[in-house]
């Protein structure tokens, strides 16, 4: 897989700090661990019926995902590369969404392929910081779309570990 655009403007890449009531392993885990990764990732839209094909996180290893939305009777599909995973600290992967296939049109001409860093802080008893970098983007609306997203698989992140 190709890796991500650069962009002159750094203002098109997004950062999200949120910290959860879990110690960094559990919080790491969640991420790292496929059957975990699974109840919570890409599922910010009630709607859509997710399918995990592959989730091999391992430097080196690569996700296959699709999102099926019933309303729009469409898929789409989501790939990548990890580049980097450090137990408990850091992952890195490549991000690319596409139209009905793995192979179908890039959803995002400009950003077809973009970065996703997520580091892991141990903030105190129980505590994780992550920050989650992810860009670059040929656009405010795609960085800001992609925001929004991410927030809202965060949201469910943080109820799945207090449903755990």
């Amino acid at each position: 897989m190709a890796t991500p655009q650069e962009t002159k403007d750094p203002g098109y890449t997004l950062q999200i700090r949120r910290t959860f009531g879990f110690p960094r392993e559990k919080v790491f885990a969640a991420w790292a661990e496929p059957e975990q990764l699974e109840k919570w990732m890409v599922r910010d839209i009630p709607s859509h019926v997710v399918t995990h094909h592959r989730q091999d996180i391992r430097t080196g290893g690569s996700y296959l995902m699709e999102v099926r939305d019933p309303g729009k009777n469409r898929s789409y599909w989501g790939q990548g590369t990890y580049e980097e995973v450090i137990p408990p600290e850091k992952i890195v992967f490549t991000w690319c969404w596409t139209d009905d296939s793995p192979d179908g049109a890039n959803k995002h001409p400009g950003s077809e392929i973009t970065r996703v860093t997520i580091e892991f802080f141990d903030r105190g008893p129980g505590s994780t910081e992550i920050v989650l970098t992810h860009g670059p983007f040929v656009s405010e609306k795609l960085r800001n779309d992609h925001n929004r997203g991410w927030n809202g698989c965060l949201d469910i992140l943080d109820r799945t570990l207090h449903s755990a």
